[in-house]
């Protein structure tokens, strides 16, 4: 029986319905042959994170991202996202509470910061405009998480209240203002736990 507090999940997309992302730029690093640490000190550095907001806010695309992140890190800029997501995986147990909780009548929602999709879509695989109740995606609104305005957003496609709302991001800044509106949060960085805390939660029962 599913917890009547809550009636809404909301799930990021990178990290959270998927593999971890350090894992992910850790098998990215082996393969291209880098040092590790490279990317995410790439990503830290002012122009790297210039690159991620405006590729999250529509700015630029994912080709223009390609070749600004692959000179800052000192490789061909070629499909980098793909190359970069190569080993992002399902998160199947998250997934597998995505789809119970929609069953058991939960409102659901994907709230994603865009990793752009041409010529590389993280998303396409998985069908989210069938999978949740509204994917939601950065670049489709010009805003992008933490910003408040996205959660207020989601929160009224879904038509539930932030209270009565469960909202996992692996980025903790994420989560902030999430919890500052009256949302339960989730710090995601383990499937296992999780799907484990979600399914606590909603009283779905235990695999």
């Amino acid at each position: 029986m599913v917890a009547e507090r809550y009636d809404g999940l909301i799930l990021d997309f990178a990290g959270v319905m998927t593999s971890n992302m350090v894992e992910v730029i850790d098998h990215f690093e082996h393969r291209e042959r880098l040092r590790r640490g490279v990317f995410l000190r790439a990503w830290a550095d002012p122009r790297g994170q210039d690159l991620y907001r405006r590729l999250e806010l529509g700015e630029i695309d994912q080709r223009d991202w390609n070749a600004g992140f692959g000179a800052l890190i000192g490789v061909d800029p070629s499909n980098l996202m793909g190359r970069v997501l190569y080993a992002l995986d399902p998160a199947y147990e998250v997934l597998n509470v995505l789809r119970e909780a929609r069953a058991a009548g939960i409102r659901t929602a994907v709230l994603s910061n865009s990793l752009g999709t041409d010529p590389h879509d993280p998303y396409l695989t998985y069908n989210l405009h069938d999978a949740v109740d509204h994917f939601v995606l950065s670049t489709d609104l010009k805003i992008r998480k933490p910003d408040p305005a996205i959660f207020e957003y989601t929160l009224e496609r879904l038509g539930v209240a932030a209270d009565r709302c469960v909202f996992a991001d692996d980025t903790e800044a994420n989560l902030v203002p999430a919890q500052r509106m009256g949302m339960t949060v989730i710090h995601a960085l383990d499937e296992d736990e999780t799907s484990r805390v979600l399914r606590a939660l909603f009283g779905l029962p235990a695999t």
